[in-house]
């Protein structure tokens, strides 16, 4: 009787102590983001946690195709546009939480440049697919449209412009990077007036071979001057605000997107590099970044970057981390969130500055 007492007293003792164990475990939500990556990835001063997950969403609500470019307001908010028209515009906080989307009438979500307008921050969105520029409130209010070149006699054809990116002048100047078209720089005034076109296709040093971005270079407030892709010819083309052409950046090997300025330094997304017999090479992307000298001082998911007599050797994927990536976005405490194209209709990621 004894024995049967005891045996029930310690099997009775071992389910509790069990349950406590179970009720004193944390909570996991099936849901949630999955564990971040702890890899390291970038060169010197400029490396970075990957963050994989951080800008995941629930497709079946808000769906992306290609996550296209990102940019930051002054509320610390990170805006991106896709070519998803369920969704065109999706807003994040840092922590990678959705805040509100917007927009669906662009098919072909491209370029996204963020301006300060006296004050008050717009934004110009470009769409190659229909040829539409036009400024925005950040809530998605139409501003202005900039009028297609064919009719004000600067194209022939309507389907030879397909805009890809814009940057905003102090003064309020307007310039349209026609990377998918005719590869020309259009540069219009505030109000839509245009003023000239300059580059056009070719293998020149004033011409582009996909000019798919650009941007204004402030960092001599003495010298102003507008840096535009070349994305075939692995460069970025400096021109003076008139279009006249300066000088040449050589990436060898790095298929860039945009530059994006962030206090001395260059940014960019490299949708490929030149793996395979030095070709343009599918998943092959990694983010470079330029210091106030132009000269690459770290490839984050990319080889070392290494000069000899001045020159910038090959630099291409090392890592197979990225896809294509498409832009950079640099957050106040120099993190990166990364934009990818042809990506398997993945969400931004983070790298982590460490």
């Amino acid at each position: 009787m004894k024995k049967s007492i005891l045996k029930s007293r310690r099997e009775f003792l071992k389910k509790s102590t069990l349950t406590g164990i179970a009720f004193s475990l944390p909570v996991f939500n099936i849901i949630s983001k999955p564990e971040v990556a702890q890899e390291v990835i970038g060169h010197g001063d400029f490396r970075y946690k990957v963050h994989k997950a951080w800008g995941n969403l629930d497709p079946e609500k808000t769906p992306v195709k290609n996550c296209h470019e990102m940019v930051m307001d002054k509320k610390g908010r990170l805006i991106m546009i896709t070519d998803e028209t369920k969704n065109n515009i999706l807003i994040y906080d840092k922590s990678g939480k959705l805040l509100t989307t917007w927009g669906h009438e662009f098919p072909g979500g491209h370029g996204l440049t963020l301006f300060d307008e006296g004050g008050e921050e717009v934004l110009f969105i470009c769409d190659p697919e229909t040829g539409r520029v036009v400024k925005t409130s950040l809530d998605g209010k139409i501003l202005l449209e900039l009028p297609h070149p064919k009719t004000l006699g600067a194209y022939e054809s309507t389907q030879a412009y397909k805009p890809t990116e814009t940057a905003i002048a102090p003064n309020g100047d307007i310039y349209v990077a026609d990377g998918y078209g005719s590869q020309y720089i259009l540069q219009f005034s505030s109000k839509g007036e245009l003023i000239r076109k300059f580059g056009g296709p070719g293998d020149e040093d004033a011409n582009f071979s996909t000019a798919h971005g650009v941007c204004i270079d402030t960092r001599d407030k003495k010298n102003i001057t507008l840096l535009c892709t070349s994305r075939a010819h692995n460069a970025f083309k400096r021109f003076t605000l008139d279009g006249k052409y300066l000088s040449t950046i050589f990436l060898p090997g790095a298929y860039v997107c945009r530059p994006v300025m962030d206090g001395e330094n260059i940014y960019a997304g490299v949708c490929w590099s030149r793996l395979r017999y030095l070709n343009q090479t599918a998943n092959s992307g990694f983010v470079t970044i330029l210091n106030s000298k132009d000269i690459v001082i770290s490839n984050p998911g990319g080889t070392k970057p290494v000069y000899k007599d001045g020159a910038l050797q090959l630099i291409v994927q090392e890592k197979p981390i990225f896809n294509h990536c498409h832009d950079v976005c640099v957050d106040n405490d120099k993190n990166l969130y990364v934009c990818q194209w042809n990506a398997n209709k993945t969400y931004p990621v983070k790298l982590e500055r460490v």
